[in-house]
Parts: structure tokens; sequence; C-alpha cells
């Protein structure tokens, strides 16, 4: 029987296809103490991106502000692509879901991650590259100058010796964090926006565009016009802060924006949220927006995201974040 209404199907890949933080990880192998380095960093891109909303800046931009230490400390192409290939960690049965969706519906993949991650995820599950949107970098292409490898050194261990500090839910000021919390992000202001600026590895800051935030809702644009559908006629499934605009222009639009074992930003932002083990449940979710729409899932026993509810749900969601994709990388923003 064909479909009732169209539908086009787009999911984030880290989180609902694969258990990775491919940036995270690649941190952790080869900037040294680089899981708790990355972690400082994603923090900050909170702050920066919910919190003080700093101008021209988007949640992701975690991957831009990490690369003049990959640079720092020796990765290359080769070895991002090579490491990214072989450390793949699936969701169970997110290839199968992935390969039924494009069988009744276009289905894209629009991730922050890496371009090498996001071509060595296609190739081991048979899923189209073309049909993907994610950051293009070329470390390669760049170079230090001189005396900048010892400077980015310094500013890595003087990174590691900043506070550990918390965001306050629905915080909207730097005056909301405490002590350590200001005093931290002062010292990575004065880093990312005083000091790398005068170094010419900067220019990695400034010409890579992570795939996050606006630039997800832009790509979700671009898809329903090639398609010829409506906002209204996208399921969209995410799990963490760079899919909160792609939510919030899905959602307002009466199209489906799942979270899938969401962390508290995406909870808030999503029409729905689900959390499970394996990610049959969003191809069947997919399938019944196939064929009913958005009005199809208010037959479901699901927790519809209001006011009162989201904190509860976000809690809940974000300890089966943890299990699911391990203490350290479900923590991340």
């Amino acid at each position: 029987m064909p479909p009732q209404n169209r539908m086009v199907f787009v999911t984030d890949c880290e989180g609902p296809v694969t258990k990775n933080d491919n940036a995270a990880e690649l941190a952790d192998a080869f900037i040294p103490d680089g899981g708790r380095f990355f972690a400082k960093i994603s923090l900050y891109d909170d702050y920066l991106a919910e919190v003080v909303r700093k101008p021209g800046y988007k949640a992701g931009d975690t991957l831009r502000l990490i690369l003049p230490f990959f640079k720092a400390f020796g990765l290359t192409n080769d070895a991002m692509i090579e490491f990214s290939g072989r450390n793949i960690e699936m969701i169970p049965h997110a290839d199968r879901v992935l390969r039924d969706m494009l069988r009744v519906a276009p289905a894209y993949i629009v991730s922050t991650s890496y371009s090498p991650y996001i071509q060595a995820v296609c190739a081991a599950i048979g899923f189209p590259f073309i049909n993907t949107y994610s950051t293009e970098v070329n470390l390669d292409a760049y170079a230090l100058a001189a005396g900048e490898e010892d400077g980015l050194k310094r500013m890595h261990a003087s990174i590691l010796q900043l506070p550990d500090f918390t965001i306050p839910s629905g915080a909207t000021t730097p005056e909301e964090l405490s002590d350590d919390g200001r005093r931290s992000v002062q010292h990575l202001d004065e880093i990312f926006w005083a000091e790398l600026p005068k170094m010419q590895i900067n220019r990695l800051v400034t010409e890579v565009n992570p795939i996050g935030g606006r630039e997800k809702a832009r790509a979700i644009e671009e898809i329903a016009a090639a398609h010829g559908v409506g906002l209204g006629d996208i399921i969209y499934v995410g799990d963490s802060i760079t899919d909160v605009e792609a939510f919030r222009l899905v959602k307002s639009a009466g199209g489906m924006a799942l979270s899938f074992n969401g962390n508290h930003w995406a909870v808030t932002a999503a029409s729905f949220a689900v959390t499970a083990q394996n990610a049959l449940p969003i191809g069947w979710l997919a399938a019944l927006f196939l064929e009913r729409g958005v009005e199809g899932f208010k037959d479901l026993t699901m927790s519809e995201i209001d006011s009162e509810n989201a904190e509860r749900i976000a809690k809940f969601s974000t300890r089966v974040r943890k299990e699911v994709r391990t203490e350290k990388i479900g923590s991340l923003g």
C-alpha cells in the first residue's frame, strides 16, 4: 500500500546511528589527557551556544575550537581516516533502520561529525554518502607557524588546570555560574578569542564550519526544498545540543522532532522523546509518521514534552544515554 502522506527521514549520526563521539575519541587518542580536555571545551561550547548565545557561534563549534590542538599534537588526515574507520560502534539495528527508510522515503544523515567519520560509517552500513551533511575538514592543508606548537601546548596545559564546573539549568548569564565557572569561561574566552586569533593556525578555526545548530536547521530546509515537501513532512531524529535548532524548526512546522536517548538540551526542545537500547523504535515511529503524520503519535503511550515533565524526562533520558554511549560520552553536550 502506498504511503498516505509524504515524508522525509533525517537523522543525526552520533547517538541515533552510532554510539561514538568521534571528535572526543580522536582527542582522547591523540591529545594528552584528551578526554578531559575535550569535555572542558565541550562544556564551554554549551555555555557559548545556549547561555550567552555568542554572536556567530553555534552549538557544535567545539569541533573547530579543538582543531589547532589536533595539529599541535600531530594528527593528520590519514590518521583521522584510519582511526575513524577502525572505531565505529553502531547502535544495534541502526543500519537496518536506515536501509529500510531508503526503501520507502528519502533518507538523510545530518551530522556535526567530521566528514571522514561519516564516510566511514556510510561505507560500513551501505548508506549513500551523497545523502549526508557533515563537517568538512582538511588538517593537512594548514601549517603551524614557528612557535605555535609550543604555544598551543601551553594553552592545552592551562585548560587542563581549570576547575571543573557545571551550567545551572536555565542559566542565561555568566553571573549564574559558580565562581570557578566564571573563572574558567573567562580564561577560555581569553584563549579562544584573544590569544588564538593572533596565530596563523587560527585559520583552522575560522575556515571550518561545523554542521551544528543553525547549520543543521539549514540542511533540513535544503533537503525539504529538494524533495518539494514542507517542513511538516520531516521527521528529524537527534540527541544533543547540536540538534536543538533543527528540533525547533521541525517542531514549529508541525513535523516530528524525535529525541532518541537525548540529553537535557535535546529532550526539552523535542516534540517527543524515546529511550531505547537499540534503534528499532526509530524505524517503527518513522513508519507511523509515514502513514499518519504527527497525528499518529497521539495514539501512543509516550511522554510529550512540556514545562511540567521536561526536567523529569531529561534526567531519565540522560541516564539511558549514558548507559548506551558510556558515561564519558553521554555526559558531553
